[in-house]
């Protein structure tokens, strides 16, 4: 059977940029929207047997009900398909207080057909997967809550205390109970040891819960499901089972900008090894990260324009420019012909780093006074990282053993 597995969506990052004059919404929003219909256009297309959406639909947990809808649409669409589909609860969906709805309650309240939410941890068999030859455990977001209602714990703090163990001991019990003849599957939103983060760091949301690599490398799964991490890998490649984060769905900032963006499709069947087929999502919106250190106060605009890619590289991507340089030559750099020579740009950043006259530290035990002139411009010259210092020491020295014999050098 084949199953979609994506993650991270964030369908309301809308950080960057302007607003679509026509529908309203966020280019950015578009972006992410844009790389979802793929996904679901590709579910449907292909006829595959379950999609697994593996958390974190939004950015924030209380997400505009104008994001809601459109993030809606999409899951409407498997629903009449009648694609069996799993909605995991990442961090970024909890309920942001004790007794509000989480971001993707609405499915469950509605108990929309085809659609199951997954908000507390859970064994789910084919009765309860619409009859897919199939066995699944879910592990959305742990919170405390869901932890004790999973383990019937009353005490808030020994339960996330002992929320690692608790979580193994739920799967070991659950691996028990499965029939040993159907496929079993394992989703989650957490992190795993040995797993590389991207940059989902600038936008989590709560402590890290953090699976062992041995819990879920168990080979009694056929497959592995993961969220929250934005990085695509698989954390056990060249083994079974394969434990795959596909990552975000768009990039969400720079720390993301030389990753290419995927969904999954994993063929699964007892007894087999599972195959995993990554599909890359196209038409992603490059993000073009560059940082340059002025050495020159000549020239300054053409050096920073040396710094980009040609105009047409830079077209419709997000950009930043991270700038060092000397305090005093702030003056110098001409941001309106940097914007102009980027104009074409979706957005442009400037980061300007003015860096302090570097100072020179005497070693200890050392005075000034015991320094020649010579000792000292060396010393500068290090703690100032100049340019060509040999050729400049080397000048200095003529200069002062010239004054000393009354020679003109001029």
């Amino acid at each position: 059977m084949k199953i979609l597995h994506f993650a991270d969506a964030h369908i309301d990052m809308a950080n960057y940029g302007r607003h679509d004059p026509e529908t309203g919404l966020p280019f950015r929003v578009l972006d992410f929207l844009k790389s979802l219909d793929i996904i679901v256009d590709t579910a449907i297309s292909q006829k595959v047997d379950m999609v697994i959406f593996a958390g974190d639909a939004y950015k924030d947990r209380s997400p505009a009900p104008t994001f809601q809808r459109e993030w809606g649409k999409r899951i409407m669409r498997l629903s009449q398909a009648k694609i069996p589909t799993l909605l995991l609860v990442g961090n970024h969906d909890i309920s942001p207080a004790a007794g509000r709805a989480h971001a993707l309650q609405e499915f469950k309240t509605l108990q929309v057909p085809f659609v199951r939410v997954i908000d507390q941890p859970c064994f789910l068999t084919p009765n309860e997967l619409w009859d897919v030859p199939i066995q699944v455990i879910g592990m959305p977001w742990i919170a405390r809550s869901g932890l004790m209602a999973a383990t019937g714990e009353t005490d808030s703090k020994e339960a996330f205390a002992r929320i690692e163990g608790n979580i193994g001991e739920l799967i070991e019990g659950w691996l028990e109970q499965a029939d040993e003849n159907l496929p079993i599957l394992l989703t989650a939103h957490a992190s795993i040891e040995g797993a590389k983060f991207g940059g989902e760091r600038l936008v989590m949301l709560g402590n890290d819960l953090v699976l062992s690599g041995s819990l879920v490398k168990n080979q009694r799964f056929s497959y592995v499901a993961m969220g929250h991490i934005h990085k695509p890998q698989d954390v056990n490649e060249g083994y079974q089972p394969p434990v795959v984060y596909p990552g975000s769905i768009e990039r969400v900032d720079f720390g993301e900008a030389k990753e290419d963006r995927f969904f999954v499709i994993a063929d699964i069947e007892k007894g087999k090894d599972t195959e995993v087929e990554w599909v890359e999502l196209t038409g992603v919106r490059k993000f073009i990260d560059r940082r340059t250190v002025l050495e020159s106060n000549e020239n300054v605009t053409d050096a920073l324009k040396d710094a980009l890619p040609k105009p047409k590289e830079m077209s419709e991507a997000v950009v930043r420019l991270v700038v060092e340089y000397p305090r005093e030559w702030d003056s110098l750099i001409d941001e309106s012909a940097l914007r102009k020579y980027t104009e074409g740009t979706f957005e442009f950043h400037l980061v300007k780093r003015p860096q302090s006259e570097a100072r020179v530290r005497i070693a200890e035990g050392q005075v000034v006074s015991s320094l020649s002139p010579l000792d000292l411009l060396a010393q500068y010259f290090d703690a100032a990282k100049v340019k060509d210092a040999g050729e400049l020491q080397k000048l200095a020295q003529e200069i002062i053993s010239s004054d000393e014999s009354g020679d003109d050098l001029l």
